[in-house]
């Protein structure tokens, strides 16, 4: 019988992170506009600022290479390392759904909850929140969402697309309480000082992750890198400076953030 051979052919491996950014000498981040104290971008200008971009800047700094920025929100930061259009997103908090498709790193931060309220209420617990007479805001799919139903099931509970939207409910006096991670919360107090003061709530502490996504690959050194830096950084307190830089950005001031706010 005649044996035909037949031509294996090797796929292309696909360019690790790690080699890209060596090679172009080039971090690509997304950035978030009006996210502070994460993210900030001068409209007249183009410069960005806030606490990310200083430690964006710093990482860059290890690999030799310039950072670039793209336009991008919380929700597509996920599709934006997907589609391999970004090496880094902040600010990401590591939920099972997103770690099908995206990796994480160690956690930047440990990130407190809690909630802006009427001056009627000065809430400690959750418990303070879970009752029939209290009406509560959240950002729908969000973590707020899932903190609320979770604790507070007794309440009056409302859930808007977005924070902006749940800021006006509580501003216009239709509900009592928006729950929101502390520093998203001291960011939106110190843009409208009538909204504060932020209080974090405990009897249970919910505090979740706060990581960086980056790209799902074979090749994790990358990701070692970025976690080597963020290890140094949280130990040494240079995450904390920077995140509460970036919280008095807001118009805060130091006298709003609690005292036993942690990072």
């Amino acid at each position: 019988f005649v044996a035909v051979a037949g031509s294996a052919r090797a796929q292309p491996v696909a360019e690790s992170t790690f080699d890209r950014v060596r090679r172009t000498k080039v971090l690509r981040c997304a950035a978030y506009p009006g996210a502070l104290p994460y993210f900030q971008k001068d409209l007249a200008t183009g410069e960005w600022s806030g606490a990310c971009v200083d430690m964006a800047k710093d990482i860059a700094k290890v690999f030799d290479a310039k950072l670039e920025y793209l336009d991008s929100t919380y929700g597509n930061a996920v599709l934006d390392l997907q589609s391999n259009k970004v090496d880094l997103a902040f600010a990401l908090n590591p939920t099972p759904a997103r770690a099908l498709s995206i990796g994480f790193t160690h956690p930047m931060i440990i990130h407190p909850f809690g909630c802006l309220s009427s001056k009627a209420l000065n809430p400690v617990k959750w418990d303070d929140l879970n009752k029939p007479e209290i009406k509560i805001v959240f950002d729908l799919g969000s973590l707020h969402e899932t903190a609320a139903r979770r604790y507070c099931p007794k309440a009056q509970l409302t859930g808007y697309k977005t924070t902006d939207e749940c800021t006006l409910a509580l501003q216009s006096g239709r509900d009592d309480a928006h729950i929101l991670a502390a520093i998203l919360g001291l960011a939106a107090a110190g843009k409208n000082p009538s909204l504060g003061p932020y209080h974090l709530l405990g009897d249970p502490t919910v505090a979740l992750p706060s990581c960086l996504g980056v790209q799902r690959e074979p090749d994790t050194r990358f990701k070692e890198v970025v976690d080597a830096w963020l290890d140094m950084n949280r130990g040494t307190g240079q995450i904390r400076k920077r995140m509460i830089e970036g919280i008095l950005q807001t118009g805060a001031k130091e006298t709003d953030i609690p005292a036993d706010l942690s990072f």
